[in-house]
């Protein structure tokens, strides 16, 4: 294949991925950055002795980072190592139930059999379950261009059709969860997943109960460094292999002439490409960078995911009980996602589901402290009173997690920092500061989303959270990969 000049808009972690990728395949690359610094929403920050990973706080699927770095011909070990975790997370819930969800599912099942109404094999058929969705669709939703007809001949596609009653595509999560479950709070605990593509578990289909099966058994790991260190890894890699990253620079149109993509326009001049790939969020893509062209309206007017609203904490306390990921539920958990998806709602203590990551290494926060990274779920921006919010949101996590854990946490903050979601689309340029561009709430939204490519425009691709196959760090590798793969397909 001859070589060719890409441009990539993005250093997010999507953009990262497919350098890597095209640069393996002999491309010469460059990626354009607004900020300062790569990596999007996976960054960190530090200040006065605490260090806080800012965006995922959940390293799952390491072999697609294991990939990248097999493709560009390096040892990993020189650049990343992780380990995998024994704790999955800890969960707390208002009546005073705890469960520590250990990563073997045996061992899983038998201690939830002694803490919940549920027997073991029950569970583990649920288990069953979630492998057999993950394994007939994986190869389909989350490997392949959705909108390339070779995607639908193939033995793996006529496999999922013939199984699509076992997929529950016509359920909602908790309708699924409710019927194998019973136990209403493992009913909530199934139910959160959802929350890992920022859906609605009341809304999005049954089929998104194989996601307990990347944690169950792929596992889950900590990155020596933190999560931030999956970024710097990718990012070192793909400067030694050759890539050019531009940073501080703003991309201010993607140039095409004769509907087919030329160079990129940035502040400082145009740079001529044979390929163009945006990593930034679709919508904005559309708005400001393609103004020119006619925007796929049905697609970018899809319900946006669920944003977040972040207190990052320095605690001058260290709570042993919590060990890297908890959860804290209450009964009404119903209400939170009436509150995120229905903007009518009027939630005033969207606080239900709270997620505490705490120190992941010693030198994360002072001797005898923690880091606490202290999210909720919120709705994307649409010009909420985010100060009235905060201030609301921050007084009842203090509240609740005080009274669970049996002491008053506001006495113990000694540094504060906040994200939320105008923050994050500031920062970002994700579209209402989504976290995962549109919602999974649809039952066709794989479908939904925007492909990987532009029929109308040659030679210009897409990646990243906000297209298919969606957002998270593994399906953001995932849609590097694909479009990698498209891009050596079609020359």
């Amino acid at each position: 294949m001859a070589k060719k000049q890409i441009g990539i808009v993005g250093a997010g972690i999507a953009g990262i991925a497919a350098a890597i990728r095209l640069r393996a395949q002999g491309h010469e690359v460059n990626v354009f950055e607004t900020n300062t610094y790569p990596g999007g929403k996976l960054t960190a920050f530090s200040e006065k002795g605490y260090r806080f990973d800012m965006g995922p706080s959940l390293f799952t699927m390491p072999q697609f980072v294991e990939d990248l770095f097999a493709i560009a011909q390096k040892d990993i070990s020189e650049y990343f190592q992780y380990k995998k975790k024994a704790v999955v997370c800890n969960y707390f819930y208002e009546d005073g139930t705890t469960f520590s969800a250990v990563a073997d599912e045996d061992e899983f099942a038998k201690n939830a059999e002694q803490t919940f109404n549920i027997e073991a094999q029950d569970l583990l058929r649920y288990f069953n379950q979630s492998k057999k969705k993950y394994d007939l669709t994986a190869s389909l939703f989350l490997e392949k261009s959705l909108h390339k007809f070779n995607t639908y001949f193939s033995k793996d596609t006529l496999k999922a059709i013939f199984n699509i009653n076992s997929l529950d595509i016509d359920s909602t999560l908790d309708a699924y969860n409710s019927k194998m479950l019973k136990d209403k709070r493992l009913v909530q605990f199934f139910n959160r997943f959802a929350t890992y593509n920022g859906s609605s578990p009341y809304q999005t289909p049954g089929i998104m109960s194989m996601i307990p099966h990347l944690e169950q058994y792929f596992g889950t790991y900590f990155p020596k460094g933190g999560m931030h260190s999956i970024t710097i890894s990718l990012f070192n890699l793909a400067k030694d292999i050759g890539v050019d990253f531009r940073f501080n620079t703003k991309v201010e149109k993607i140039v095409t002439e004769k509907n087919r993509a030329t160079g990129i326009q940035t502040e400082n001049g145009f740079v001529a490409s044979d390929i163009v790939v945006s990593n930034s969020d679709v919508v904005p893509t559309y708005r400001h960078l393609l103004k020119d062209h006619k925007s796929p309206e049905k697609i970018l007017q899809q319900p946006r995911s669920s944003s977040a609203l972040i207190f990052y904490w320095g605690i001058k306390k260290e709570f042993p009980e919590l060990d890297l990921h908890n959860i804290f539920f209450s009964e009404d958990y119903k209400t939170e996602f009436d509150y995120i998806f229905n903007k009518k709602c009027v939630h005033d203590d969207p606080t239900v589901y709270i997620n505490i990551s705490s120190k992941d290494e010693e030198s994360d926060a002072p001797k005898g402290c923690e880091n606490w990274f202290t999210m909720v779920n919120v709705p994307s921006n649409t010009g909420q009173d985010w100060d009235k919010i905060i201030e609301r949101t921050r007084k009842n996590i203090i509240t609740k997690v005080s009274r669970l854990l049996g002491e008053d946490i506001s006495k113990l903050i000694e540094f504060e920092a906040i994200l939320d979601p105008k923050t994050i689309e500031s920062k970002t340029q994700s579209y209402q500061g989504a976290l995962y561009g549109a919602s999974s709430n649809n039952k066709y939204a794989a479908f939904l989303r925007h492909p990987n490519f532009k029929s109308s425009i040659k030679n210009l691709y897409f990646c990243g959270g906000s297209v298919h196959p969606g957002g998270g760090i593994p399906l953001c590798l995932l849609s590097g990969k694909i479009v990698s793969e498209l891009i050596e397909n079609a020359n």
